[in-house]
């Protein structure tokens, strides 16, 4: 699903003019349209997305046609996001090392060449069932490049304050497309042909490549230089494995999407089967998911102050899991449409409160990386569900299967509730480089290593035991920005005398950690760990280089980098 950025005055995370207590404590809900670059972009995107929407009906419509039955028509939604499943990580790796305005660019332009493809050969009747799907996958593949991307850059174009408006403009766009795409789309099949939507939709990438092509992003400044993909990528997973609060949207998101996917992959076979709709009907089905999807976009800033993020998820998550129960249980089109609202209502309020917590969780250095395991979750939940819910059709209807549905989603989301709630305060994840650079390491760094960090902190025997757990979570900060392995040592002859150590990768790995990767939240971590050290005295950081380091002349690859770390901080350990 194509997402829209944002920018203009003032500048991100600047505080606008005049004094603090004259600022409204919520921003508008219409505040990111003041940013010149996202008016254009929510614009294109808006043509972009109603072209998607077009041709999303046109693609199950076609399938069906061609002799497809409940499961081939739910592979079509595979088809759309299992590229992403499958990509979407290392674009994200790609996404924070190189230009993400060219990165967009490219995947823009695979996504028009896919669907001008379909248009085609569909336009001159040589369309299969597996061209079908492939083409599709192709616009997939684009897609791969551009999801992340698209998250990532918004919270460096808004104001910090302004994230989760400027997520649910992002979501109200697509889903005014989802209220008149699918209308429009069913219309134009009956009047021309699946073709039309598929040459529509490649029409509508062009102006999304315009915009993309005039916008001068400004150069990220990366002061050791870019990073290899490959430890891009573990460094992005290290990321997400030690960020619980992260980690809790992950797990809600891909509960949801487990289950919730069983409607878009499901609606069409139960608007050709018991509803008795034709494509123009379908298209209407589609277009009341919109209109609740708008109502929700207009009422969710309303509600947003007076509620929890984990009790509107919550909220929101059930309601849309009695909407599937209700699309299985009836056969009335009217019961449906109206159900089918409230549905959109409850999808824009989930997804959009999840995108912008799962933005305003993480840092810059790491946040397409780690969006990208967002949309990988997302997009895994779609591609699996869309082959399950197709399977539990075939087996035992496909109105039971939208019951089966509702009631897993139910029962997974009061259990996530319980197990993975989202974070209710706020982290701080803006940059800063609370350590000083080691003098001991060169600029820009070498890639030898590993490296092991000992850090002595001197600890007053009233505070050890506090000290102790007030350390847990800056070894986790550790880890996050780095570290592959984190330990913390208590002197059995001296207990007042604590060692902490750490292997990074390599000597600019740890650089990474000193100039890149360091946030506020970090840095408060490891504040409250000093203040409970003796007054007067400061850690005492060593650092230490593999003796048995296979080189030193030539760079070790990030792999064989990863192993040594691994094999030296065993034998440290062990002696």
């Amino acid at each position: 699903m194509k997402q829209p950025p944002a920018l203009d005055e003032p500048p991100p995370g600047g505080v606008p003019p005049g004094p603090p207590e004259a600022m409204p404590t919520e921003p508008s809900a219409w505040a990111p349209m003041r940013r010149r670059m996202f008016r254009a972009l929510w614009t294109a995107q808006l043509a972009a997305n109603m072209g998607t929407w077009m041709q999303t009906v046109g693609a199950q419509w076609l399938m069906g046609d061609l002799g497809g039955g409940p499961l081939e028509v739910a592979l079509v939604q595979t088809a759309t996001t299992l590229p992403v499943f499958a990509l979407v990580v290392p674009a994200g790796a790609l996404g924070d090392i190189l230009d993400q305005r060219r990165l967009l660019l490219g995947g823009q332009l695979l996504m028009f060449l896919g669907a001008a493809g379909l248009a085609a050969v569909t336009g001159a009747d040589q369309v299969t069932p597996t061209l079908l799907l492939l083409l599709t996958a192709l616009m997939g593949v684009g897609e791969a490049f551009c999801i992340s991307s698209f998250q990532a850059i918004q919270p460096e174009l808004v104001s910090k304050e302004e994230i989760p408006q400027a997520a649910l403009l992002n979501s109200a766009n697509g889903n005014v497309a989802r209220a008149a795409g699918p209308a429009l789309g069913g219309l134009l099949i009956s009047a021309a042909g699946p073709a039309a939507t598929f040459g529509i939709n490649a029409l509508s990438f062009l102006g999304v490549l315009v915009v993309l092509y005039a916008w001068r992003r400004p150069a990220t400044h990366r002061p050791l230089g870019s990073e290899h993909v490959r430890g891009a990528i573990r460094a992005g997973a290290r990321y997400v494995r030690r960020a619980p609060e992260f980690g809790a949207v992950l797990g809600r998101s891909g509960l949801f999407m487990l289950f919730a996917g069983g409607l878009w992959a499901l609606l069409p076979a139960i608007a050709r089967g018991p509803l008795g709709m034709s494509a123009g009907g379908y298209g209407l089905l589609l277009g009341c998911v919109g209109v609740g999807a708008v109502a929700g976009a207009l009422a969710l800033p309303a509600v947003r102050p007076r509620t929890t993020t984990n009790g509107l998820v919550t909220v929101a998550m059930v309601l849309y899991a009695a909407t599937m129960a209700v699309i299985g249980l009836v056969h009335s089109s009217i019961v449906a449409a109206l159900a089918l609202i409230v549905s959109g209502l409850a999808w824009v309020a989930v997804l959009s409160t999840l995108s912008a917590s799962a933005q305003i969780l993480l840092p810059v250095w790491a946040r397409t990386r780690a969006l990208a395991y967002y949309q990988l979750v997302f997009m895994g939940g779609q591609a699996l569900g869309g082959v399950g819910w197709g399977l539990v059709a075939d087996w035992f209807g496909v109105q039971s299967a939208f019951v089966i549905a509702g009631v897993g989603l139910a029962l997974t989301t009061v259990a996530g509730m319980r197990t993975m709630p989202l974070p209710a305060g706020h982290i701080d994840v803006e940059h800063v480089q609370h350590w000083p650079e080691p003098e001991s390491m060169q600029t820009p760094g070498r890639n030898l290593g590993p490296v092991l960090v000992i850090v002595e902190w001197q600890v007053e025997r009233a505070n050890a035991e506090a000290f102790i757990q007030a350390m847990r979570p800056v070894g986790q900060a550790r880890r996050r920005t780095g570290a592959t392995i984190w330990g913390l040592y208590e002197d059995m002859e001296d207990p007042t005398v604590f060692l902490e150590t750490f292997t990074v990768v390599s000597e600019r790995e740890h650089l990474r950690q000193h100039l890149e990767r360091g946030t506020k939240e970090d840095q408060e971590l490891e504040l409250r760990a000093r203040g409970l050290t003796r007054p007067g005295t400061a850690p005492r950081v060593r650092h230490l280089i593999w003796a048995y380091a296979r080189d030193r002349s030539q760079e070790l690859s990030d792999h064989d980098g990863e192993t040594a770390a691994r094999d030296g901080a065993l034998a440290a350990h062990q002696h």
